[in-house]
């Protein structure tokens, strides 16, 4: 019976024929020189250019490629999903195949999981904004990232990096919870940070991407809000909720106690309104809370 690979990557292909080889070559090179065992499953997302046959043809030149191709479109959240629900590899590790990230660390980041055994995940931390729309990138990503450093209460260098390295069983749990697009690296990122999982930061350089980027600046950085309130609410809601609801019970009690001075023990219906809004929230907040410890996760 052969033995498993001590590491999975995950790499995800749609439409990159002119540079996908390239980009297969320079993992299996790094990995060969390591000696890290391990296994690149190259996944095609339903691409509607040659990838997947430039990948079956390249195959008998790398013998730990193992190649699965999807018969429609399920997004790289969706690649990588199920790319680690199949991993044999105790380390998965996840990048993208448009030369952008520089696999040739790859070992670097498995390197620091098999010495410190209290990381359970290495994210490469990108120094510098190569993507398209960068302009709008830039501060969206900023704006972002403190949302999601400020309701998972500690510092994040790089909350959607598509360069990491994690261990399958801490993961495991958490795979469900991934969507189908771009934003499935800000929940693996927020999951183990919410769930006290220890998250190391490793500075990467990033290049400008090979072909054409399928990131939508509006949809995406949307998608990107979303997900971080959504997966902050799924272990954590009273970092949401509870805020704005003593807010609202302090802007109430304040406004009743100037009602009461001004009107003579008379309480206008904004008043009312804001505390009650306040209670209500709170009470939400609390039930979210509650739902949320009983779990058992």
């Amino acid at each position: 019976m052969e033995a498993k690979p001590y590491v999975t990557i995950v790499l995800p292909c749609y439409n990159e024929q002119d540079h996908v080889i390239d980009e297969v070559e320079r993992i299996c090179k790094a990995m060969d020189d390591s000696g890290y065992t391990y296994e690149l499953m190259a996944v095609d997302d339903c691409s509607s250019d040659q990838t997947l046959a430039r990948l079956k043809e390249a195959a008998p030149r790398f013998p730990n490629m193992r190649i699965r191709a999807f018969h429609r479109n399920g997004g790289s959240g969706t690649v990588r999903r199920i790319g680690s629900q199949e991993a044999t590899g105790e380390i998965v590790v996840w990048t993208d195949a448009d030369m952008s990230y520089p696999n040739e660390r790859i070992p670097d980041l498995v390197a620091v999981l098999e010495k410190d055994e209290t990381v359970d995940q290495v994210v490469g931390a990108r120094t510098s904004e190569e993507g398209s729309h960068k302009f709008l990138r830039v501060p969206a990503k900023w704006f972002i990232r403190k949302i999601a450093e400020r309701l998972a209460g500690q510092k994040i260098p790089d909350l959607n990096s598509g360069l990491r390295a994690f261990r399958a069983t801490v993961a495991k749990p958490y795979l469900r919870l991934l969507p189908p697009g771009f934003s499935c690296t800000t929940t693996i990122t927020l999951a183990f940070l919410s769930n006290q999982h220890d998250v190391y930061f490793l500075p990467i350089d990033y290049s400008k991407r090979a072909g054409k980027s399928k990131f939508g600046f509006v949809s995406d950085a949307y998608r990107y809000i979303l997900q971080v309130l959504r997966m902050v609410m799924y272990f954590n809601p009273l970092k949401v909720l509870m805020p704005p609801a003593l807010w609202l019970i302090g802007i109430g009690l304040v406004k009743g106690v100037v009602d009461v001075f001004n009107y003579g023990f008379y309480l206008t219906s904004n008043a009312i309104v804001v505390f009650l809004s306040g209670m209500l929230i709170g009470s939400l907040a609390l039930l979210s809370d509650l739902i949320v410890r009983s779990r058992g996760e």
